[in-house]
């Protein structure tokens, strides 16, 4: 078979115009388009009519030179934007960042990544810069990563621009969380997947998740005396939340990466 596909070939460059294809023809259509067709050899060895548009790579019946004349090109996009601000003060919402498709895919290249991305996000200060951190209960918390994103400086009037507090850890074992932490598999959410029940976990409080009066993470269970039963959420999605107990207060975290977290 492969001795007459070669004597075949060699017999198409004696006979003119045998080849032909979609160069000679100046076909290359995007989509499925049974108009755009040319004579020659087919991908699957078979001579007469073959095709140009890229429906041709599905159906198999593409002319010989489809890859030359029609090149795959591969979405190309530009680089995130910033973090928008929260969608709304003094409850938990979203922060948003989008990016633009710089070049569409063309002859079956590669599709383009997803051009917005969505984390969870809480901001503790009214317009008018007034504290609302106090109105919530159960702890809010993120992945620690987030910490290198938010500015340090608070929000709050009563924050020196000069000096930071140096914040706190508290330490918790989980107790109980629900089954839609596991699901989480966006980028942006995927920290939640690492949430266990009977593992302890650190949560760093640190400004501008502070009160700028008690200096202290609404939620923290401070109080407590370790067998008060505490609730916490994870922002970015709030089906995912569960209870634990405070295990005790620290200066520094030292939990593993993927069971620290921090207050927002």
């Amino acid at each position: 078979m492969r001795t007459l596909w070669m004597a075949l070939c060699a017999l198409a460059r004696l006979w003119p115009g045998a080849q032909a294809g979609c160069a000679e023809a100046g076909r290359c259509c995007p989509g499925r388009d049974p108009a755009c067709f040319a004579r020659g050899w087919r991908l699957d060895r078979v001579y007469g009519t073959c095709f140009c548009d890229q429906a041709c790579r599905l159906t198999g019946d593409c002319c010989f030179d489809y890859d030359r004349a029609c090149p795959a090109r591969p979405c190309f996009v530009g680089e995130w934007s910033s973090w928008s601000g929260c969608a709304d003060q003094c409850k938990p919402t979203t922060r948003v960042r989008r990016r633009s498709v710089q070049q569409e895919p063309q002859n079956g290249g590669a599709p383009c990544p997803p051009l917005e991305e969505r984390a969870g996000c809480l901001e503790y200060s009214t317009p008018q810069g007034q504290n609302c951190g106090h109105s919530y209960v159960p702890a809010f918390i993120t992945t620690s990563a987030f910490n290198k994103e938010r500015t340090r400086q608070a929000t709050s009037p009563h924050w020196s621009t000069h000096t930071e507090d140096a914040g706190y850890c508290m330490e918790f074992k989980t107790e109980s969380l629900t089954p839609h932490c596991a699901l989480e598999n966006r980028p942006l959410t995927r920290w939640m997947q690492y949430l266990r029940e009977g593992y302890t976990v650190c949560v760093d409080c640190q400004p501008p998740a502070m009160n700028s009066v008690s200096l202290r993470c609404s939620g923290d269970g401070l109080d407590s005396d370790g067998n008060q039963t505490l609730h916490w959420q994870a922002i970015g999605n709030p089906r995912c939340q569960g209870t634990w107990k405070k295990v005790r207060r620290v200066d520094q975290c030292s939990c593993p990466a993927v069971h620290s977290f921090i207050f927002i």
